[in-house]
This record gives C-alpha cells, sequence and structure tokens, in this order.
C-alpha cells in the first residue's frame, strides 16, 4: 500500500553467514568458512553479549559462549542462522541477567555484557 514500507529482510547479511544450532546436549555454530565449534551444554560456563559500533552494515552484537576453564568456545552474531533456538535457550538460563541483555541490545559502543555465569 505505502511505497516506503519496505518489510525488514528476513536474514541479515553478513549475519546469516554463521550458522547456530541448539538440541539437547550441545550448541554448534558453523562460521562462514566451515568449520564448526561445538559446545556441550554442561560445559557452558559463562555468556557475554559484545557490541560494537559497526552496525548497521556490520555485525555489531555477539553472542560469546565460555566453556572449560572459561575459555571462548563459540561466538556467533546475533541474525545468524538458526539464532532464535540458541538464544531461547540462553535466555531461559537460571539467573540470566535480563536486564544486562537489554542494555546491550541498546548499546552502539564497543562494550561487553556479561548476562550469565555458571555456579559451579
Amino acid at each position: 500500500m505505502f511505497g516506503w514500507f519496505k518489510k525488514k529482510p528476513a536474514n541479515l547479511d553478513p549475519e546469516c553467514r554463521w550458522t547456530v544450532e541448539c538440541n539437547d546436549g550441545f550448541i554448534r555454530m558453523t562460521d562462514p568458512d566451515g568449520v564448526t565449534s561445538e559446545l556441550p551444554k554442561t560445559n557452558l560456563t559463562g555468556v557475554i553479549i559484545e557490541t560494537n559500533d559497526s552496525g548497521p552494515l556490520g555485525a555489531d552484537v555477539w553472542w560469546l559462549l565460555f566453556g572449560v576453564d572459561d575459555k571462548l568456545t563459540i561466538a556467533f552474531p546475533q541474525g545468524a542462522t538458526g539464532d532464535k533456538a540458541v538464544i531461547d535457550y540462553l535466555i531461559g538460563l537460571q539467573e540470566f541477567d535480563h536486564r544486562a541483555m537489554i542494555k546491550a541490545m541498546a548499546s552502539t559502543d564497543n562494550s561487553a555484557f556479561p548476562v550469565w555465569r555458571s555456579r559451579h
């Protein structure tokens, strides 16, 4: 009806070039080069949302997942193919910091927002 109103594209580029999935036991990420990283859910020790000032053209919101020994194991941009299932899992973790996530989503700066930490 209105020529100036355009529907937002379903897939963000370059973000959609990453693929993530979440199943019963693992979180998996495949980057644009085809390299796959896998993290058993039981080994997840921390989640940080990192933002940068490259938007709207660049991937400006990243989910960083830490595993054994607090090593960065998986990093994927918001908008990655399949990210809804992974993000739904992460925000459902007990004691996930939703306020920090809201701050991260509003950020246009180069910042890091810890949103979850394992208690064990």
